[in-house]
């Protein structure tokens, strides 16, 4: 079974999605004139702006729900093994492929904007399976992207967070990981019975807390190691095009692993963060793609840097050549993942790493399940649209809790394995639907620009710019 997932996992990550994923997003970056550049200010105005409403959430609430999913221990444990296998350049494409990223993350959520509709309980549902049928028309298609998404959010990612969380609380108190795995479970099931208006109020409350305080440890040893910053500087640089003798072996790894981890760590393109984005309560459709293009900034360049860092400033990596061989510093016998990341603060806060790492990880790697669980649950609602199926969300509470329990106990390359397949699915279908159907993001921009420049709080007519479907916006401007 694990051979059999590896050579699937090979397939679906094979060159041609990376290259997808970073020609989608310097091509929607040239479409929008760079807007992740020029409306920055604009992006961190939105972002704080904004009420829920009865139908639907803040922005702000949106921007943590989608973070939920984003921060992750893609952040954590993710860059560890990134930097394992694709040496200390692949932070490099990280960076890359979230700087470009912002933009494709513009396209699709204002999409999921455009095209979002209310349930039958009066809350605003949205993502790709919508604007797929509405803006494309292909039922079908709409289908087989809501149908994976339940399952790779539902029953394959689940238990890559579940995993790390797992090893985490092992290597800090040496909690056994089927305790670790009761406790989510149990966790899990409160939040999830809640709703999406319980799901927003956790996650506004914890990512902002919990992401600021990692950063700020990350500082701490950056400044205590801050000797060793130029070089390392300078390493990720060298190693990203392969001008470091030691990690030449690794260009291409470092190019394949930092696309890979950047786009599960901050989900651009992978059609995960339009859910979230949908059930905003705005004014516009743009101003949630502006939004959720500042999200993929707070991600990449601010959490998975801070572990990178950690990692690179105090030599506690491991980097491997293609052929095994050892070329860098790292632990014995330990595995690419969290434990990197505890040793690293470890070694400088002696005492205290390992239980902040863990404590961190728990509440990175719980939010991104509870997330995981909203969006499975978002594509749902749309199977369940025309024919009602409520035996479907039974199922679904009751796969991701198998999910969770079944990653807290298996070996973290066999869940990274399955969690890959899953991101990898679902940003091959999701990145050609929206590079086919961009206009009505485009034209949005526009629309909220031209507003903008006029002094307008920019409100939006589908029918004035010659959008068709979009029936939730029709008759409110």
């Amino acid at each position: 079974m694990n051979e059999f997932v590896g050579t699937l996992n090979g397939v679906i990550w094979s060159p041609a999605l990376i290259y997808l994923c970073l020609g989608a997003g310097l091509y929607f970056s040239i479409r929008t004139r760079f807007m992740q550049v020029r409306s920055l200010g604009e992006m961190i105005r939105l972002t704080f702006t904004g009420k829920a409403s009865p139908s639907g959430v803040s922005s702000f609430q949106a921007l943590t729900m989608s973070l939920s999913g984003r921060v992750g221990t893609g952040n954590i444990a993710g860059v560890a093994t990134a930097i394992t296998f694709g040496g200390p350049g692949a932070v490099f494409w990280m960076w890359t492929v979230a700087f470009l990223g912002a933009s494709t993350a513009y396209v699709e959520s204002t999409l999921a904007q455009i095209y979002k509709e209310k349930d039958d309980e009066g809350m605003y549902r949205g993502g790709p399976a919508y604007y797929i049928e509405k803006c494309m028309g292909q039922k079908w298609y709409a289908w087989i992207f809501a149908v994976s998404t339940a399952i790779a959010m539902g029953l394959l990612l689940p238990g890559v967070q579940a995993n790390s969380i797992a090893s985490g609380l092992q290597n800090a108190w040496g909690i056994n990981p089927a305790v670790s795995a009761t406790c989510i479970v149990l966790l899990l099931g409160f939040i999830i019975l809640g709703g999406v208006k319980r799901i927003a109020l956790f996650a506004e409350i914890v990512v902002p807390f919990m992401a600021l305080a990692y950063i700020l440890v990350a500082m701490v040893i950056v400044l205590l190691n801050i000797d060793h910053v130029p070089g390392m500087i300078a390493l990720i640089f060298k190693s990203a095009f392969g001008l470091e003798a030691g990690f030449g072996a690794v260009l291409g790894l470092a190019v394949q692993w930092g696309v890979k981890r950047g786009v599960y760590s901050n989900e651009a393109g992978q059609g995960s963060g339009p859910h979230p984005a949908a059930a905003a309560e705005v004014s516009h459709p743009a101003k949630q793609g502006y939004v959720q293009a500042f999200s993929v900034y707070i991600d990449t360049l601010f959490v998975c840097s801070a572990t990178a860092f950690m990692l690179l400033s105090t030599g506690m990596y491991n980097v491997q050549a293609p052929d095994g061989a050892m070329l860098a510093n790292g632990l014995p016998g330990m595995e690419a993942g969290p434990g990197y990341t505890q040793a690293a603060v470890e070694s400088v806060l002696p005492g205290f790493g390992s239980t902040f790492v863990a404590l961190a990880l728990f509440f990175f790697a719980f939010t991104t399940i509870v997330a995981y669980y909203y969006m499975a649950e978002t594509n749902i609602a749309y199977i369940n649209r025309k024919v009602h199926r409520p035996w479907l969300y039974f199922v679904l509470k009751i796969a991701i809790m198998v999910a969770v329990t079944y990653g807290s106990v298996k070996s973290a390359g066999a869940a990274w394995d399955l969690g890959d397949v899953g991101v990898g699915i679902m940003a091959w279908l999701n990145i050609i639907a929206i590079l086919i159907i961009q206009k009505p993001a485009l034209l949005a921009l526009k629309d909220y620009e031209q507003q903008r420049k006029e002094g307008k709080d920019p409100s939006f007519d589908p029918e004035k710019l010659g959008i068709r479907n979009a029936d939730f916006w029709e008759g409110r401007k």
